[in-house]
């Protein structure tokens, strides 16, 4: 038996080449030297070169005459690819190598919300996907409205160090929600790690750096990212807590905002019946969303029939039992873990609600303008 150590890759590899096939070398370096800006660094054999070694674009490619590859796909990701090639985006090398030229900054796409009456419950028992850092991903809203929100429910069955790094998200609004258990986190700018406990609250803005570091068993959060499809990039550069404590920071619009349930504060809701604690996220977020926490108080009232008029409203029932009815519609009976979304004007009523009812509300924009109807 071997027992040598492991060499570590980034001491033992001293470098990486790509291989793609060429079938004439005198065809394929003018067009990747002079065309696409890479540089020659070897070549052989002299009298019959089959072999050419070049560099750039952070990559380090190996033409070779004879090679099994297939051609492949290059991507160059281009400040202005429209300039780049007289307006086009795609060309095609001597070799056969599809060259892409992308745009290295893309923007954000935000797509325009496909409105729909979705309930998901968590008795239907939809698959838990395993995915970024081995966390347990459970989607709260299928369709995801065309694309403008993702809404998921993510445990860490086993508590412990969590295999994170430090990375960042190329996004227009993210929620974590904590339901059950803790989890420790830190921040870019906001000092050091923190428990987040559950019924606590944290919105990342946009590219702000952060990692999760560890859990408690069992623990489970909810998750709100718009657009649904969004760019997580890690960044290799950074170390976490930085030395930089800055809690007003902006960051592309919005700042940091920690709402810790200990220090809330209960005042009355938008429908009847119901007291709820603002996060005041609506306010870090300059009304991009907003979050608060409402829950059941009776108290003789009946929530009332009404309708909303924001672009989106998603609902986690947390607590407790509730019948949503909505028009045109089989009533829904819902428990803990069951989460819906009421489209504009659309009228619903909030029916048979348990004393321990408590729901998680999260609307884009932050301000719902709600009306009252007599009936369904």
């Amino acid at each position: 038996m071997n027992d040598a150590a492991t060499p570590d890759p980034a001491s033992a590899i001293a470098g990486a080449e790509i291989r793609l096939p060429t079938q004439d070398l005198k065809d394929d370096l003018p067009f990747f030297t002079k065309q696409l800006g890479f540089r020659l660094d070897s070549i052989f054999p002299a009298d019959d070169p089959a072999v050419a070694v070049l560099s750039g674009h952070g990559v380090c490619l190996r033409l070779e005459r004879g090679a099994a590859e297939a051609p492949g796909t290059l991507r160059l990701l281009c400040h202005d690819p429209a300039s780049f090639a007289g307006g086009a985006f795609e060309l095609t090398a001597p070799n056969g190598t599809r060259i892409e030229l992308v745009d290295a900054d893309p923007p954000m796409v935000m797509p325009e919300t496909q409105h729909a009456f979705v309930v998901r419950r968590l008795k239907d028992q939809a698959p838990w996907v395993i995915g970024r850092a081995g966390m347990h991903y459970r989607d709260l809203i299928p369709d995801r409205l065309g694309g403008s929100i993702i809404a998921s429910h993510i445990r860490i069955p086993d508590g412990g160090p969590v295999p994170d790094m430090v990375h960042y998200h190329t996004v227009g609004f993210q929620l974590i929600f904590c339901y059950k258990g803790w989890v420790r986190l830190v921040y870019e700018d906001q000092g050091p790690p923190f428990i987040l406990g559950a019924g606590d609250c944290v919105i990342q803005p946009p590219e702000i750096r952060h990692r999760v570091l560890e859990s408690s068993d069992d623990l489970q959060v909810i998750e709100i990212g718009v657009p649904a499809e969004h760019v997580t990039t890690i960044d290799h550069e950074m170390d976490l807590p930085n030395g930089t404590v800055n809690p007003d920071r902006d960051f592309q619009g919005q700042r940091f905002c920690h709402h810790k349930v200990a220090e809330a504060a209960w005042g009355q809701w938008r429908l009847s019946g119901f007291e709820a604690r603002n996060t005041g996220i609506a306010e870090a977020t300059k009304d991009v969303a907003g979050v608060e926490v409402a829950r059941f108080k009776g108290n003789g009232a009946v929530p009332a029939v009404t309708s909303h008029a924001t672009d989106i409203l998603f609902t986690f029932v947390m607590h407790g039992t509730m019948t949503l009815a909505g028009e045109a519609r089989e009533p829904q009976a819902l428990t803990a873990g069951d989460a819906f979304v009421i489209p504009p004007g659309m009228k619903t009523e909030y029916r048979d609600c348990s004393s321990d009812l408590e729901l998680l509300e999260v609307s884009l924009p932050g301000t719902v303008k709600t009306t009252v109807h007599e009936a369904l």
